[in-house]
């Protein structure tokens, strides 16, 4: 049995993502533990979410507090997981820290895994990529890293 450690927030539900976790159980046996950092709500990409505006003047909106960003994080994890559960699949998962590192850190302190999937925005939109972390997770974890993008938000 293959044990996928997927990362993965705004990109969660995406084609792309689901079409290389189709490949990964056609491969075999699997199962797949879905990390969700709960990123803040400021710094979700506006184009991959409503995000609100702020008002009239040019005055900032007040932000919106850490439950919101949890909420939403885990509104895609549950998404998520019935999805998997109609394909067949084996998966969990949780809502965590919102930087993905410690998010990784704490998923593989209590469960093996074979193979990291990190999902992210298109490289132009993506800070998990401009802060390299599919390479700083390969480089902590010594597990082999696959990074999947999508084309389209």
């Amino acid at each position: 049995m293959h044990r996928y450690l997927v990362v993965a927030n705004q990109t969660l539900g995406s084609a792309e993502l689901a079409d290389l976790v189709r490949e990964r159980v056609a491969a075999g046996p699997a199962e797949f533990w879905l990390v969700v950092p709960a990123t803040r709500v400021k710094d979700l990409s506006a184009s991959a979410m409503a995000v609100p505006m702020p008002v009239m003047g040019g005055v900032p909106a007040i932000p919106a507090p850490p439950e919101e960003a949890r909420r939403l994080a885990q509104v895609k994890l549950d998404a998520a997981l019935k999805e998997l559960a109609a394909a067949g699949a084996t998966a969990g998962g949780e809502v965590c820290d919102p930087d993905p590192v410690r998010a990784v850190e704490a998923a593989v302190s209590g469960r093996e895994f074979d193979e990291i999937i990190v999902s992210t925005l298109p490289a132009r939109m993506s800070r998990w990529l401009h802060q390299d972390l599919p390479g700083r997770l390969a480089r902590k974890f010594g597990l082999p890293v696959t990074h999947v993008a999508t084309r389209d938000v």
